[in-house]
């Protein structure tokens, strides 16, 4: 009876967690329609401007492994608190920022914002039962996606009202200060926790890697020899960390678990999808705002309009991801996750051919949307489950880090696809080069759905 109880309680419980995923959302998905506004406030350049969606990027690399590996030590419910009162204070700090460098370190402690979602995936799965875990998981994976969603919309709304940039993040930051006496009530803490110490020496390699492979990804268009030479020290790295790990008796990450049919194939499909969700956007956006008369392409359309073309796009992915839990358990999650990828690869195969119209590109953005909700929510269930429970925390922050990384890559080969392909006299990316990246993101999708296809996987229908 105190099980059940218990159950019950840890049940309700994940509603709260529901609050600080949407938060996380809402912070994320806020920032990026201000970014003008605030550059014009602060006097800021635009070349600086991209520090500040760039150190958060960083801040989420170093950040997400180490929370991870520490909540599975110490707990997830500790580690929780202490990413939500970071998210706080560097809240209050973007908010109320005098100049770039405050503005920037405020920027930096929300990347345990990143962290949020695998500590929560952890405690749940450590508490609740499979079926239980898996749909609360969908549901925080659901919310993640709402949060982004309102953050976007609301705050572009309330900016217009109010007209000051940094009063309107202080309502994201004053919902993250709300979140931190929250978790101290009600949220409950993982009861199986790890045996062992930190891998101090991996997480540190494994850091400085990701910060050097993201940080040339960003500035290899603007400085080549730079951005080639962090790369290249980043691939070294990340080289070097592995043979660590293999070495290490206590690894940060127990990469021997990570390499079979059971796990590998998975990892793989979250490359693919941070490539193609990141990658689609920037060239989505830029071929509707593209006047025809001048390119023979595109639409004209303002920002706003941009923004409501790709409205049904998120409101499919927050359906989708809520309902992955009841599909996968009709159909299972390997052939969930099977379907979703071909979904994705079809409906941008099918953009690469008919774009001419807008009722075109609006039909597609309702299946592209649900499926790749659908993806969202199947992925961190699948890989979480492929680890031991002691480990949940790490393993599914390292997805999270293989996707931003999947993000981080695309950002670069979007740029050099859309700039090699241009119109005679100019740096105009043609019609072909849209083309091209929709179709590079459909065969990417079809290799993940394949890869999901050939991956291991005991299912229970």
């Amino acid at each position: 009876m105190t099980a059940v109880l218990d159950r019950s309680r840890v049940s309700a419980v994940v509603g709260l967690l529901v609050l600080f995923e949407v938060t996380s959302g809402f912070i994320q998905g806020g920032v990026a329609p201000l970014l003008p506004d605030l550059g014009a406030e602060m006097n800021i350049s635009d070349a600086d401007l991209n520090w500040v969606i760039s150190v958060q990027l960083l801040a989420a690399a170093v950040s997400v492994p180490a929370f991870g590996r520490l909540g599975d030590l110490y707990g997830h419910r500790r580690m929780l608190r202490v990413a939500l009162i970071c998210v706080a204070i560097g809240g209050l700090l973007v908010a109320l920022a005098p100049n770039l460098m405050v503005l920037l370190l405020g920027r930096a402690l929300l990347g345990p914002l990143a962290a949020l979602l695998p500590l929560e995936i952890a405690l749940v799965r450590d508490r609740l039962p499979a079926e239980l875990a898996r749909r609360a998981i969908a549901r925080l994976v659901g919310a993640l996606a709402l949060g982004t969603l309102l953050g976007a919309v609301i705050t572009a709304g309330l900016h217009s009202m109010i007209g000051d940039a940094r009063l309107t993040l202080l309502i994201p930051a004053v919902l993250a200060v709300l979140c931190v006496p929250v978790s101290f009530v009600a949220v409950p803490e993982s009861e199986n926790l790890a045996t062992g110490k930190l891998d101090v020496p991996g997480v540190l390699v494994l850091s400085v890697s990701m910060v050097a492979l993201l940080a040339g990804i960003s500035l290899i268009s603007t400085s080549t020899a730079l951005g080639a030479g962090l790369l290249a020290a980043g691939a070294l790295g990340l080289a070097g960390w592995v043979l660590l790990e293999l070495r290490t008796a206590e690894p940060l990450v127990d990469l021997r678990a990570l390499t079979g049919r059971e796990v590998a194939p998975f990892f793989f499909c979250s490359f693919v999808f941070g490539i193609v969700y990141f990658g689609s956007q920037a060239p989505d956006s830029t071929f509707l705002a593209a006047d025809r008369a001048a390119t023979g392409y595109g639409f004209g359309f303002t920002a706003l309009q941009i923004s409501l073309v790709a409205l049904p796009a998120a409101v499919g992915a927050v359906i989708g991801s809520s309902l992955t839990a009841v599909i996968a358990s009709r159909f299972g999650y390997r052939p969930t996750l099977v379907t979703a990828f071909a979904v994705i690869g079809v409906t941008f195969v099918a953009m690469a051919l008919f774009h001419d119209q807008l009722w075109q590109l609006l039909l597609f953005k309702v299946p592209v949307g649900l499926a790749a909700g659908v993806a969202l929510g199947a992925m961190p269930t699948v890989i979480a489950e492929t680890a031991e429970p002691s480990r949940t925390g790490i393993t599914t922050a390292l997805y999270n880090n293989v996707k931003t990384l999947g993000g981080a890559v695309a950002g670069a080969v979007v740029a050099a696809i859309l700039a090699a392909l241009v119109q005679a006299g100019g740096d105009t990316p043609t019609e072909g080069a849209y083309v091209a990246v929709w179709l590079m993101c459909g065969v990417l999708c079809a290799g993940a759905a394949l890869a999901a296809l050939v991956a291991r996987r005991a299912e229970a229908v």
